[in-house]
């Protein structure tokens, strides 16, 4: 190595290039990161192209192709919108789509308050219609009447507020309401004088013009309205600015009276249905069902009200249609029911005629088709003195809401508890005479029957033969003055398949209400023998017609319905679109041997045959059924408390026995006063009993 000046420049040399490198790799460097940077302001550049094609599309869909879209959206987002009164219901139809209950157009005078209109500019539409229409003010509460008296009277009115209490409204110590209740508790008997009936009629009108929501018609009158009085308000809307006509919906009931009660009633929404209606959107203005059938099937006969925009003047814009409710078709017979009714109300007043009925005053009857539940027929019937005179008055929903102590129909039932348990075989024979057991009165059958068998025991109504089978269910040996304490699941035995036949427990009919008859809690041994023979216990028809049909349907135990069809509105007077039908329902079987249903069965036909009931069907094919005679009480002078001793009749029945089309549960609550003048007894229970079974063949020949 040369130690030289000359070494020294090529380590200079050496550095120059070095620092050149150096220089490269920076300017590489930043022409990379400008080659980054372009890329990515060219791929920000489409972005936003992009994002403002899509926006801009956008815009366009919203401002040119959906515009009316949301036109309307923002209208009804930044509007009211109240619905009509409520729509016309469904119809109701019979089983042969006879026409029971329709809607009828009724004449209305109603009024629409306008914007800006004054409370006198009313009271003066109120003087010129009380010249138009006649009105019934009876209805005008004095309430009303001061309310008027401070509109119609308002300087009055406005002193009898002291300058103190204006001064307290200033200061927002009282509010504009408490003024006004104030003015009215103020205004006296002596002010309101002024007024005569002319006056007070203006003042209803008033009234009824500022009832309820200023957007809503309010009905002026719907009642009577003259084709006069129609005509007049039609022709001069112009003047009698606010006032105008129109036709509502009223039901119409084309068979009057019959079967009204049960078809049910409208109301508007009571306090006590409130919070049901107001949370299934109805409006506490709406007319809905209140009874019955109409209450039960609210949901299907209801209409979809029409829907209404409130304009920026009051008016209201029809935005939605209605529509009438649907239709629907019961299992009743009309001309079946006709027939009934007319048979209860004439044989009330002709039994009331015999010896020994002043107690007796009502009969239900029920029709059932045993194999689907069906009721084709029901109705109840009460008879008042009314002046000295008899009137016959509907009581139908007695025949599900008023128990009887049913008697000796139920020995059917008992007979199965005696088969079921073991307690007694078919064909077992019993000698029937009186028993006597301790501390219990001597029990008998109507008349010594001797050595009978079961069927002999229904045919005759041996009330001995099922104080015996009772006693055996218990496991107890009978004999003369024994000390006899009933087990508890000797009881549990009879009620368990009691409940099963529909006896002590709720049918299921589709209505509101219903009873499940009296269950006596008492377990003495002389009502458990008193329960075997029905004298404990009570049902109502609807159970005893459940229990006949239960056993004529081998042990099937039906709900009954009225119900059979819904069909879809429609604009035509026919019946179209089928919905629903509604199939039989099984609520349970009986829990016994079909050989023991069957034998009960051979024994309510002989009971038809040559027992008690022979001729209680008169032409009703090969019947099967069974007769009753209880001891009843009744409240004589209707002070809650029951005090005289009677007798009730009733009688259940089927036909034909091999293959039954029909049922029929009948009772006659009591019927005779065992303690009358004479030993005579009214036969009212077979001769009813007969005219309906042959009016039901006649009429199903």
């Amino acid at each position: 190595m040369i130690q030289t000046n000359n070494g020294d420049r090529v380590k200079k040399k050496d550095k120059t290039k070095t620092k050149k490198k150096s220089n490269n790799k920076i300017y590489n460097s930043l022409r990379d990161d400008n080659n980054i940077m372009n890329r990515r302001v060219y791929i920000l550049g489409i972005v936003i192209i992009v994002s403002f094609v899509i926006v801009s599309f956008k815009i366009f869909r919203l401002m040119v192709i959906n515009n009316d879209y949301y036109k309307e959206k923002l209208s009804a987002l930044t509007s009211d919108t109240v619905e009509g009164p409520s729509a016309p219901r469904g119809r109701i139809y019979d089983r042969n789509h006879k026409l029971l209950v329709d809607n009828k157009s009724v004449k209305t005078i109603y009024y629409h308050k306008q914007s800006k209109i004054t409370p006198k500019e009313e009271i003066k539409l109120a003087k010129k219609i009380v010249k138009i229409i006649n009105i019934d003010a009876s209805k005008l509460s004095i309430t009303n009447l001061k309310e008027f008296y401070i509109v119609d009277k308002d300087k009055a009115a406005y002193k009898k507020i002291k300058n103190d209490e204006w001064e307290k409204l200033k200061m927002r110590k009282l509010s504009l309401n408490d003024i006004e209740n104030i003015k009215r508790d103020r205004v006296t008997n002596d002010d309101l004088k002024i007024y005569n009936d002319e006056d007070k009629k203006v003042a209803y009108i008033y009234y009824l013009m500022n009832k309820g929501y200023s957007y809503q018609d309010k009905i002026i009158k719907n009642k009577d309205v003259t084709d006069k009085e129609y005509a007049y308000i039609a022709e001069h809307v112009d003047e009698l600015k606010g006032f105008n006509v129109k036709y509502d919906i009223e039901r119409k009931y084309l068979y009057n009276d019959t079967f009204r009660s049960i078809l049910g009633n409208l109301s508007t929404i009571s306090n006590e249905d409130k919070s049901y209606y107001l949370s299934r959107g109805y409006s506490l203005n709406d007319i809905v069902g209140s009874s019955y059938i109409e209450k039960e099937y609210e949901s299907i006969l209801k209409g979809k009200k029409e829907k209404y925009r409130i304009l920026s003047n009051n008016d209201l814009e029809l935005i939605e249609e209605g529509k009438r409710g649907n239709d629907i078709v019961l299992t009743i017979d009309i001309k079946l029911q006709e027939e009934i009714e007319h048979i209860l109300e004439r044989e009330l007043i002709y039994t009331k005629s015999e010896p020994n009925t002043h107690y007796f005053n009502s009969i239900f009857v029920v029709i059932e088709e045993p194999n689907t539940g069906e009721v084709l027929a029901m109705s109840g019937k009460q008879v008042i003195n009314k002046n000295g005179k008899y009137e016959v008055i509907d009581y139908t929903p007695g025949v599900f809401t008023s128990p009887i102590t049913p008697g000796s129909v139920v020995k059917g039932a008992s007979m199965l508890v005696g088969y079921n348990t073991g307690a007694i075989k078919m064909g077992e024979y019993q000698y029937d005479d009186c028993i006597k057991l301790y501390s219990i009165p001597k029990k008998c059958s109507w008349g010594k029957l001797g050595l009978i068998n079961d069927l002999d025991a229904l045919a005759y109504s041996s009330n001995i033969y099922q104080f015996k089978t009772a006693m055996k269910v218990d496991n107890f040996k009978y004999s003369v003055n024994k000390k006899f304490i009933v087990k508890t699941s000797s009881i549990n035995a009879y009620r368990k398949t009691f409940n099963e036949l529909g006896l002590g427990v709720k049918t299921g009919l589709d209505l509101p209400v219903e009873s499940s008859g009296n269950i006596g809690k008492n377990k003495s041994s002389d009502l458990y023998l008193n329960y075997a023979i029905g004298q404990y216990d009570t049902y109502t028809t609807m159970q005893l017609s459940q229990y006949i049909n239960t056993i004529a349907s081998n042990g099937n135990r039906l709900k009954p319905h009225l119900l059979k069809e819904v069909y879809d509105s429609s604009n035509t007077d026919k019946l179209v679109n089928k919905k629903e039908e509604i199939k039989p329902i099984i609520l349970n079987k009986v829990n016994v041997d079909k050989k023991y249903l069957n034998r009960v069965k051979k024994g309510l036909t002989a009971v038809m045959d040559y027992g008690l009931g022979k001729n209680y069907m008169g032409d009703a094919p090969s019947p099967a059924g069974k007769t009753g005679t209880s001891e009843s009480f009744y409240d004589s002078n209707h002070d809650g408390k029951v005090d005289v001793e009677t007798l009730s009749n009733a009688f259940v029945g089927y036909a034909p026995s091999n293959k039954p089309v029909m049922s029929i549960a009948i009772t006659l609550p009591n019927l005779v006063n065992p303690h009358g003048s004479s030993d005579l007894r009214s036969y009212a229970n077979m001769r009813i009993t007969k005219m309906i079974s042959n009016k039901f063949f006649e009429i199903y020949k």
